[in-house]
């Protein structure tokens, strides 16, 4: 009969041991087993490869895409708002609406655009504006303006722009 050395005892997994665990959506970390070393090498490769052929033909890509995307700019005279600070930006324009903050980034098409809802804070210069998507999620975004005396303008841009490109649903 064999014995084995050490615990018999198997890892506990799950949120209350590790926070990062989201049932269904990512395995835990520690349900991995030795042979996931060896697999996890040829992906390395592969996607080292990807990148070497990525690196290869990165001209043509950038230039088909400048390419369409500059008369595309050029042909649109609409209204654009664009409100930024040190951390956050927002853009609006005919594409729909850009919020970045820090290193983040998300990007709206006006088709996936529920409401857009803006507030100021009392006392401050904080400027909020919160996309909210037809899935009721929502998205806010925080911008310190350089003066109260700008928040009537950003209302004004940003309705602007709202007018033009956003069709709400009529039920």
């Amino acid at each position: 009969m064999e014995q084995r050395i050490g615990s018999s005892s198997q890892p506990l997994e799950g949120a209350g041991f590790d926070p990062a665990f989201i049932p269904g959506l990512t395995s835990p970390a520690s349900g991995r087993t030795e042979d996931d070393g060896p697999e996890k090498e040829p992906e390395v490769a592969e996607a080292e490869d990807a990148g070497e052929a990525e690196d290869a033909s990165p001209e043509p890509e950038e230039s088909a895409e400048t390419s369409p995307s500059e008369p595309e700019e050029a042909d649109v005279d609409g209204p654009v708002f664009e409100a930024s600070d040190r951390r956050a930006r927002m853009v609006a324009d005919h594409r729909g609406v850009r919020l970045s903050l820090d290193d983040q980034e998300c990007e709206f098409r006006w088709d996936e655009i529920g409401a857009v809802e803006t507030e100021t804070a009392r006392f401050g210069k904080r400027y909020t504006v919160t996309v909210h998507t037809p899935d009721r999620r929502w998205y806010p975004i925080e911008i310190e303006a350089p003066a109260r005396s700008h928040f009537k303008e950003w209302d004004e841009q940003l309705d602007a722009v709202l007018d033009a490109y956003f069709e709400e649903d009529a039920g």
